[in-house]
């Protein structure tokens, strides 16, 4: 007698397939019923015009696809050649991008291509465009603004000493191959935090208290020291006058223009060489701290869709990698606050 066995086929398996994952919860769909990619890819077409393909070639895929496959791809940190497999083996990232009964999907090329055409200015498109959905819905800046700054890790550089003087004072070697050339990040610094190098960019946010939301954003390289970038993220438009930051960021100029401005100085204090924090100043700084540490839970969200791991080349593509991390945290936040019954006030 033939063995009994709990295998059985069907013509409409796929069918079956499809409605146990909306049965289990897929959070894909949950990304689809409340976010607008159609106004996201008229955000990019806006800044980055889609070419116009000659009479009998292929034409380009619809934008909005496309946004759709850089959003999976940096939810889920994939690199380009991963992407094109897993949008062939996914029937969840078929039907997220519209390509269930496509017969080709983007291959890693094309995906590669459309991250160089719309470039920064295309990643900032869709962070504004994210933004402006949380905007519509009533999410504005509230509560106070948070601002900190987090190093983004580059692949490590083996160069010598003579390379390295050569490329700190903006030139290349002559002996680098144009193939070897295009694997060097010149642009990339390292830097010391907490006794330990790190190699890598700079990415600087503001957080509002409230709803944890980044409002603004600025990109460079790991040596930029943190307070550099405050005045490029401060965000005037936040509802509460209360401006929080960690010790990385006080001085006295920075504490007279906010008092000047109405702000207040949330700043935490730090201490000088034989001159060490009074125990009024302790407990300021961790007052401070239990407000600070919210701006740490959106590093902490970043980190858990994959790292924050580059694995470009460059200034230009590591700002597009940060600028995508951004939008992407942010559309998560919203589509939280949507699946939860959150209501902004």
């Amino acid at each position: 007698m033939k063995p009994r066995s709990a295998i059985k086929t069907d013509l409409f398996a796929d069918e079956h397939h499809r409605k146990k994952l909306d049965s289990l919860g897929d959070p894909l769909a949950d990304i689809e019923s409340h976010i607008d990619f159609v106004a996201l890819a008229a955000e990019v077409d806006e800044v980055a015009p889609r070419p116009a393909s000659a009479q009998g070639g292929r034409p380009p895929y619809p934008t909005e696809t496309m946004v759709r496959i850089l959003v999976l791809k940096r939810l889920y940190n994939l690199s380009d050649e991963q992407m094109e497999y897993q949008l062939l083996d996914r029937m969840s990232y078929k039907r997220f991008c519209g390509l269930v009964n496509a017969t080709h999907v983007p291959d890693r090329t094309t995906v590669w291509m459309f991250e160089n055409r719309i470039g920064e200015a295309g990643a900032k498109a869709l962070f504004d465009g994210v933004s402006a959905q949380l905007l519509k819905q009533g999410f504005i800046a509230r509560g106070g603004q948070i601002i900190d700054a987090t190093l983004v890790p580059a692949p490590k550089q083996h160069n010598s000493r003579g390379e390295k003087a050569l490329i700190e004072q903006g030139a290349m070697p002559a002996d680098w191959k144009p193939a070897k050339r295009r694997q060097k990040d010149i642009n990339a610094t390292w830097t010391k935090k907490h006794g330990k190098s790190h190699f890598g960019y700079k990415l600087s946010i503001n957080v509002d208290k409230k709803y944890k939301i980044i409002r603004r954003i600025e990109t460079d390289t790991a040596s930029t020291h943190d307070s550099q970038h405050f005045d490029n993220v401060f965000d005037a438009g936040n509802t509460s006058r209360d401006v929080y930051a960690d010790r990385g960021y006080p001085s006295e100029a920075r504490e007279a223009w906010l008092k000047e401005k109405g702000f207040r100085n949330q700043i935490q204090r730090k201490g000088k060489r034989n001159k060490p924090l009074s125990e009024c100043q302790q407990r300021r700084n961790q007052r401070i701290a239990k407000t600070r540490v919210r701006v740490e839970h959106v590093f902490a969200a970043i980190e858990q869709m994959g790292g924050k791991l580059l694995r470009t080349i460059g200034q230009a593509r590591a700002n597009f990698a940060m600028m995508m991390m951004a939008a992407c945290y942010n559309l998560k936040r919203l589509v939280y606050f949507r699946k939860a019954g959150i209501e902004a006030f």
